[in-house]
């Protein structure tokens, strides 16, 4: 990202400084990688969140994810759906802001609870047939890190009920259907997508994740 950065970026000099060493000491350590000059940034951010190189290889990318949930960021027409409370507690209300996004989760709503018990499926999979119900996944980012359902469920939608979200963060963590959520998730082919492969995944790397993607385009829009 670019250190020209006013809205994606730390808003203290010394929480700057911090943030930037980091990522450098990152970018010493953490040995080759393949990933292309938009990629790394988001990689390197869920690096930082979690201190874990091993996302150095375990993040999969849609070729066309970055320049997908970039263009929906710059739009000003986008929003994120999360499968949890927590992705839309831990992504920064200021830098949303900037580009007109909110979030919306619908995992604790009262309908939501009531359709889970009387279909005996969970409440993550009722949530996003919730939000695909109020059209909010058109054009969407849609983060998901808790739940391998939720992923499971937004195929399906994709498939069998034409959701259409800009991109889809799929990064749910788990022991039970995580890790095959992702890999069904990495064989759609019209909607772009982020995963992590395998068990590890979670809220915090999501938030990390789509915090880069609006650094990425800040950076963009700045030298428009």
């Amino acid at each position: 990202m670019s250190s020209v950065n006013t809205v994606t970026e730390q808003l203290t000099a010394a929480g700057r400084a911090i943030e930037h060493d980091s990522f450098a000491v990152i970018d010493r350590e953490v040995g080759p990688h393949a990933y292309s000059p938009d990629q790394w940034p988001i990689v390197r951010r869920m690096i930082h969140a979690n201190a874990d190189f091993d996302f150095n290889g375990l993040t999969d990318f849609h070729p066309a994810a970055v320049d997908a949930g970039v263009a929906a960021i710059l739009s000003r027409a986008t929003r994120v759906v999360a499968d949890v409370e927590m992705i839309c507690v831990g992504l920064s209300a200021p830098r949303l802001g900037h580009f007109g996004m909110r979030t919306h989760q619908f995992i604790s709503d009262p309908d939501v609870i009531e359709a889970a018990k009387a279909e005996g499926s969970t409440r993550a999979v009722q949530a996003m047939r919730k939000a695909h119900r109020l059209g909010l996944m058109e054009g969407a980012i849609v983060g998901i890190g808790n739940a391998p359902t939720a992923l499971i469920e937004l195929v399906r939608l994709i498939h069998e009920e034409g959701a259409r979200p800009a991109l889809v963060v799929g990064m749910p963590v788990g022991f039970v259907s995580a890790a095959e959520s992702k890999d069904l998730m990495a064989l759609e082919t019209d909607v772009p997508w982020v995963v992590i492969r395998g068990r590890k995944g979670g809220s915090t790397l999501v938030v990390a994740a789509i915090h880069a993607l609006l650094g990425l385009a800040e950076a963009r829009e700045l030298a428009a």
